[in-house]
């Protein structure tokens, strides 16, 4: 088997001092809010609240004070009016909340995705609109037609290839292919490449190791040089998946053009990892958690993605050809352009 194999003292060595010294101020900070969800758990008292209220508050505007200070770094609540965040906030409060069943974690995430998509690329764009005219089902007493002004974000989109790096970020990447398809005056449908990537579970954050199987990936290198590279996934927690398939691919000589990786949460750590790696990467995230926990989970967090947008594996792994008949015939349906996609990579 072909792998290849980035450890976590790998990802380290890119980080700068300032990054490191942030790095542990915000976790020293998250171990105040800790104690304080310990109290709060026990007995919900006013006064744990309001301090759990304030450490987060004070959590959160540091967090926009570090992020700030690199451009490549994307948090939709730190760069968008105020007006706008209690929409995110309620998005990401439904997903961390355990008792959210399958398929309202799954629409959640698709509206996080369409908020993505808006302030990722359609936002750049309000300038520069085209026009579209629709045709609609009202025939009497002339067949109507209703003019719309859309984004025009075809340039933006036109080059891109969906980069798929986990079974859990399949929909995700979907979703993101579905909105350049509706955008775009072409209808343009993404190309796919399937990476199939792991960390081992058994290590704890500090010496984790990610491993990039290319026999069971998807994709020609030669189709990803001077593209554009959208990787579309929930969680970025270490940010070593996404260092591993790049640095991969340009140990190939392939040069990608530009390389966005969007993110329903993102931890600062995987952030920062990320724009100090690739010099080409941008991280577009809805919001922004401080710190990771011994086995390299997000806290606070949402749990694991994968599981709740997918479900479990019983037993083997599926592939990403299962995973789709799993989505059902609403999802095949919705994303049918992109199914088709994906499958004529995997079976071509």
């Amino acid at each position: 088997m072909s792998t290849i194999t980035l450890h976590a003292s790998d990802l380290d060595g890119y980080l700068e001092e300032e990054d490191k010294k942030a790095i542990d101020e915000i976790s020293c900070l998250y171990d105040k809010a800790l104690d304080i969800c310990s109290r709060y758990d026990k007995d919900k008292s006013k006064d744990a609240e309001k301090e759990l209220t304030e450490i987060s508050l004070t959590i959160g505007h540091r967090l926009e004070e570090i992020t700030k200070k690199n451009e490549r770094i994307h948090v939709y609540s730190f760069e968008t009016p105020r007006e706008l965040h209690g929409e995110a906030s309620r998005i990401i409060a439904k997903l961390r909340n355990p008792e959210t069943g399958h398929e309202e974690f799954l629409y959640y995430v698709q509206r996080a995705y369409e908020i993505l998509f808006s302030s990722t690329f359609a936002d750049k764009c309000l300038s520069k609109k085209r026009t579209l005219i629709q045709k609609t089902p009202v025939s009497v007493p002339v067949q109507n037609y209703a003019v719309h002004r859309l984004p025009d974000v075809d340039e933006l989109v036109q080059n891109s290839v969906m980069c798929v790096m986990l079974r859990g970020a399949l929909l995700p990447s979907m979703i993101i292919s579905k909105e350049i398809e509706d955008y775009t005056s072409n209808r343009y449908i993404t190309p796919f490449a399937l990476f199939r990537i792991k960390r081992d579970e058994t290590k704890h954050e500090s010496d984790m190791a990610y491993a990039l199987d290319l026999d069971k990936s998807f994709f020609r290198p030669e189709d990803l040089d001077g593209k554009d590279l959208i990787f579309a996934d929930p969680m970025n927690a270490t940010g070593g998946s996404l260092v591993t398939i790049i640095s991969y691919i340009k140990s190939l000589g392939i040069k990608p053009r530009s390389i966005k990786f969007i993110n329903v949460i993102a931890a600062l750590k995987g952030s920062l990892r990320i724009t100090r790696a690739i010099e080409e990467a941008e991280v577009y995230t809805l919001w922004m958690d401080p710190v990771l926990n011994e086995s390299a989970y997000i806290l606070p967090g949402l749990g694991d993605a994968g599981d709740r947008l997918n479900g479990k594996d019983e037993g083997e792994p599926r592939n990403m050809i299962q995973l789709i008949a799993d989505y059902g015939h609403d999802i095949i349906n919705l994303y049918r352009n992109q199914v088709r996609e994906i499958e004529k990579t995997v079976l071509h």
